[in-house]
């Protein structure tokens, strides 16, 4: 056999605990509802046996008033009661209790039953003198009978209240020795390790708990034991641990914050200048580097001009100023990505030997790439041996890479400025040809005509002319109000509504055409570039009515849902748009067809000749940002 003990485990000891007196509980209620069956099998036979003695009146009662005719049945009613008392009856818990004192009386009934029966009901006498004392005797006997069955179920009755008194007794003893058990396999454990736990709690690492059994508690505060002797470890080597996490949240947030100055610094810089001494200066501190150097190459990575130094002598600044590929060692091509440490000193010399000159040991070089492309260079200087660590390689290449995202998006927006004066230029060169020049030209033919006039002496056609001459030259002068009043039109970043309203009252004061402003719902307000777009067209709208419409009056409705629409409707003298809009003095329409195609949105004309003209523009329901083209000249103004 082992000499190990057997383990018990918690659920066996109270198993074994509780068994005895599930056994005794089970066993005292299999005997207490035994006992009840008897005591209602006796209570069912006192009532059939009350009711043979009610059944022997009926019978007597029978016999006297000479009613016969159901004595026979009242007979067998009872003799089957005497059956059902001596057999029982097993569809319900209907037998007597028998001993010797009920047979014996039951005997007696029986006896009796015959003889009342052979006197009474099989030879109907007429003489009824002796009915009543008979009926009395037999109905005496019966209840003899009925009181000996009760004798024997008071016994059981009795015996039932001993046994729910024994059951309850063994209810309460065996809560106290369940309450007990409880205390000594459970509570008690489970207070030594509510103590204990306190005690870690005060940071008491030394507490223990006592394992004295086999159970689920003594593995527990084995357990217990363990994870204490491993946090009081643990807590041994906090100090150590805590000051290396220190460590490294320092770094990190030494890391963030060089992130962040960089970042801030590319926000705010507007120039490259600006930018790359500002780089200079915050990198050298980042890295704590003697000197710094950022060089750009061109394109082709032949030659390094030195945007910007920090800590360098004023000699290799100028030496360095540029320089060629191959003429230093930082200015190599390497087909290697990523930060390269040279050491100065113990390289053979290049012809460029200012760094060394200067004292310096180690040079960090730290390549600047924009999408794959070597685009220059930031150079670190140090006197003494120095070798980046893996996270101050990461920190030194995201800050060169967001110095290379700067450096594009000022080259991006000086291209984007480039771009926006030439469409500036382009605009202004297109409305002065689409407007002033052809009235110069009208102007020119005039002038011509006047020539030919004057020549031939006819005062009727030089008057034809400068009539000619004075409508064209105020015509240009209109133009050129016009094309100011674009350029300096404003528009407003949440509601169109200003930027209409002063249109139509400029275009009032020009014409002298009464001119009102409808706008109806509520609509997502209009981008700036798109409200420039869309103010031009209007504008060109009524120029072509103060110019051809003859009209008195000018009506402007908005309707901003479900879509934004904008309708120049005038009372003139309409036109035929299928034939009328490709003449050169409707080239107004061309401009506006221009300028929606643009910005995706539809442009349609509506006239008839006497009765007036419609410009109708709709936009679509989500106007896509690239739809629309670099701002006008007026937006810049």
């Amino acid at each position: 056999m082992s000499s190990h003990p057997e383990r018990w485990s918690l659920g066996s000891k109270l198993a074994l605990v509780g068994l005895p007196f599930l056994l005794l509980a089970l066993l005292a209620t299999a005997a207490t509802l035994w006992v009840s069956w008897q005591l209602d099998g006796g209570a069912a036979a006192v009532n059939e046996a009350g009711r043979m003695r009610m059944q022997s009146y009926r019978m007597a009662l029978s016999i006297g008033t000479g009613e016969t005719e159901a004595l026979a049945a009242q007979a067998d009613e009872f003799e089957l009661s005497l059956r059902t008392l001596h057999s029982g009856d097993p569809e319900r818990p209907l037998f007597v209790p028998w001993d010797g004192t009920v047979r014996a009386r039951f005997a007696t009934v029986e006896q009796d039953w015959r003889g009342f029966r052979s006197r009474w009901i099989d030879a109907r006498p007429s003489v009824l003198r002796t009915l009543r004392s008979d009926t009395v005797d037999f109905a005496s006997h019966i209840d003899a009978f009925v009181r000996s069955i009760e004798a024997h179920m008071a016994r059981w009755t009795a015996l039932l209240h001993l046994l729910q008194m024994s059951m309850l007794a063994m209810a309460v003893l065996g809560a106290a020795i369940l309450i007990y058990t409880g205390y000594l396999f459970v509570l008690e454990p489970l207070g030594q390790l509510k103590q204990a736990m306190e005690q870690i709690q005060a940071g008491d690492f030394d507490a223990r708990v006592e394992s004295t059994t086999s159970d689920e508690f003594g593995t527990l505060a084995d357990g217990f034991n363990g994870m204490a002797e491993h946090l009081q470890s643990m807590y041994r080597n906090l100090e150590s641990r805590v000051q290396e996490k220190t460590a490294q949240l320092e770094e990190k947030h030494e890391r963030l914050e060089s992130l962040y100055e960089v970042t801030a610094l590319v926000a705010k810089a507007t120039s490259l200048d600006e930018l790359a001494q500002g780089f200079a200066k915050s990198i050298a501190r980042i890295a704590h580097a003697d000197g710094v150097a950022l060089r750009w190459s061109d394109q082709a990575n032949q030659r390094y001009l030195m945007l910007a130094a920090q800590g360098l002598p004023a000699s290799m600044v100028d030496g360095e100023l540029c320089i060629d590929q191959g003429d230093c060692h930082c200015a190599v091509v390497s087909p290697a990505v990523g930060l390269r440490v040279i050491p100065i000193q113990s390289m053979n010399s290049p012809p460029l030997q200012h760094c060394a000159k200067a004292g310096f040991e180690t040079v960090v070089n730290i390549p600047v790439h924009v999408h794959q492309r070597l685009m220059g260079e930031v150079d670190l200087f140090f006197h003494a041996r120095v070798t980046p660590s893996g996270a101050e390689r990461s920190l030194l290449e995201a800050l060169s890479s967001h110095l290379a995202g700067a450096m594009e998006n000022l080259r991006l927006n000086s291209l984007e400025k480039e771009a926006a004066v030439s469409q500036e230029r382009h605009l202004l060169a297109r409305e002065l040809h689409d407007s002033i020049a052809q009235s110069l030209a009208f102007l020119k033919i005039q002038v011509q005509l006047m020539r030919d006039a004057v020549q031939s002496g006819n005062t009727v056609e030089i008057r034809q002319v400068l009539e000619e001459i004075d409508v064209g030259v105020r015509e240009s002068y209109g133009d050129v109000r016009e094309l100011l009043l674009h350029f300096r039109t404003r528009t407003n970043t949440e509601d169109i509504e200003p930027a209409l309203a002063t249109t139509l009252r400029k275009f009032e004061h020009q014409s002298a055409i009464k001119a009102s402003l409808s706008m109806q719902g509520q609509g997502m307000p209009l981008s700036p570039d798109l409200q420039i777009q869309v103010l031009h067209i209007v504008q060109e709208a009524l120029s072509n009515v103060r110019k051809h419409a003859r009209a008195s009056q000018v009506w402007l409705e908005v309707q901003q849902q479900p879509a934004w629409r904008f309708e120049v409707r005038d009372d003139g003298v309409g036109f035929t748009p299928e034939t009328d809009q490709l003449d050169e003095t409707h080239v107004g329409l061309r401009i506006m067809s221009e300028r929606a195609q643009r910005i995706g949105a539809q442009l349609d004309v509506i006239s008839t000749p006497g009765h007036g003209s419609s410009i109708i523009l709709t936009l679509p329901l989500r106007p896509h940002p690239m739809t629309v083209q670099p701002r006008d000249s007026h937006a810049a103004h």
